[in-house]
C-alpha cells in the first residue's frame, strides 16, 4: 500500500487561532502582562476599599480566561498527541526488529495496556542483567543496522 499525504485541507480558523494563542500565552511577554494586571489589581484594592466589586473583578477575570484556555490548550495537545504517535508509528513500522502489534496501541483497553506494560517491564528487567546502562550498542552496530537498512531500500 502506498500512502501519499497531501495537504488536502487547510487549517481551520480555530486551529490557527488556537496554535498562535497557545504560543502567545506561553510566551514571557504574557506571563509579563499577567503579572502586571495582578499588581495593577491589587494596588487598586485600596483605592476601592477592597470592596467584593473589587474581588469579583479578578475572580471574573480568571475564570474567564482558565475557562477558554482549557479548550485552547485541549485542541492543541490532541493536535500534539496524534502527530506523536503517528511519528512512533513511522519509527517502529520501520524498523526490522520492532514489533508492528504495538503500532497504534494507544487504542486498546487499559488493561491491555497494563499487560503490555508488564511485558515491557520484565524486558527491561532481563536488559538489566545483561549489563543495563552501562552495556551499549556499539558504533560498529548501528553502522551495520544502517547498511542493513539502505541495502533492503535499493531491492525495495
Amino acid at each position: 500500500m502506498n500512502l501519499e499525504i497531501h495537504r488536502h485541507k487547510p487549517l481551520s480558523f480555530f486551529e490557527r487561532f488556537a496554535t498562535r494563542a497557545i504560543a502567545a500565552a506561553g510566551s514571557s511577554k504574557a506571563f509579563g502582562l499577567a503579572l502586571g494586571l495582578v499588581l495593577v489589581w491589587a494596588l487598586l484594592g485600596p483605592v476601592f476599599g477592597f470592596s467584593q466589586t473589587w474581588q469579583i473583578v479578578i475572580n471574573t477575570g480568571t475564570t474567564i480566561v482558565t475557562f477558554l484556555m482549557v479548550f485552547l490548550l485541549q485542541q492543541t495537545q490532541n493536535k500534539d498527541s496524534i502527530a506523536i504517535h503517528l511519528k512512533l508509528n513511522e519509527l517502529l513500522a520501520s524498523h526490522e526488529l520492532a514489533s508492528n502489534h504495538v503500532i497504534a496501541i494507544e487504542s486498546l483497553s487499559e488493561e491491555d495496556l497494563r499487560v503490555l506494560s508488564e511485558f515491557y517491564a520484565h524486558l527491561a528487567e532481563l536488559a538489566e542483567k545483561e549489563g543495563g546502562l552501562k552495556r551499549t550498542h556499539s558504533l560498529d552496530e548501528a553502522t551495520e543496522s544502517h547498511a542493513r537498512k539502505h541495502a533492503r531500500r535499493k531491492r525495495d
